[in-house]
């Protein structure tokens, strides 16, 4: 008979997982139990959720769609990203640069519902956060709205001035 404590611990994990289409596989073996706990609080503040349990139980919560086998070997975490994807690889990097040995330790991503390489969270991590990435695009349409807006103000004053001559 299955372990009960098992049970709830997989029914929990497919509930965290369900309709969720982001999140990184991370090794947190060397983490203090407060390091892991501000971890946890940085990632809740961002939209995630830090999420510790058996490597078995994760794979079955994950389903066979989903195949982390070669990345859930050794103490391994689910960090779920539900809402500013790169605001939760950033605290994760950050985390790992703060750290000396460089913990948490990215495994694996998963990113709107394909696997994707290191590089490419490592690349995620690196970009500002959703807000920012807002207001920067905010800027450069500012920015080409009033020199078009200029190039309409020439072209007039031309028009004027031939309709004048």
């Amino acid at each position: 008979m299955a372990n009960p404590r098992n049970k709830t611990t997989l029914d929990s994990l497919d509930k965290s997982l369900a309709n969720i289409e982001t999140f990184f596989v991370v090794d947190y073996q060397g983490l203090t139990a407060g390091q892991l706990s501000t971890l946890r609080k940085q990632i809740r503040e961002k939209g995630g959720q830090l999420i510790v349990a058996k490597n078995t139980l994760i794979r079955r919560a994950l389903g066979e769609g989903r195949d982390f086998s070669d990345a859930l070997k050794g103490p391994s975490a689910l960090v779920v990203a539900q809402g500013d994807l790169a605001a939760v690889a950033k605290v994760l990097s950050d985390a790992a640069k703060a750290n000396d040995k460089g913990i948490p330790t990215m495994k694996a991503g998963y990113v709107e519902g394909k696997r994707v390489d290191l590089s490419v969270v490592e690349r995620i991590s690196n970009l500002g956060t959703r807000d920012q990435l807002y207001s920067e695009l905010v800027g450069v349409l500012g920015g080409h709205q009033s020199n078009f807006v200029a190039i309409l103000e020439a072209y007039k004053a031309k028009l004027e001035e031939a309709a004048a001559a």
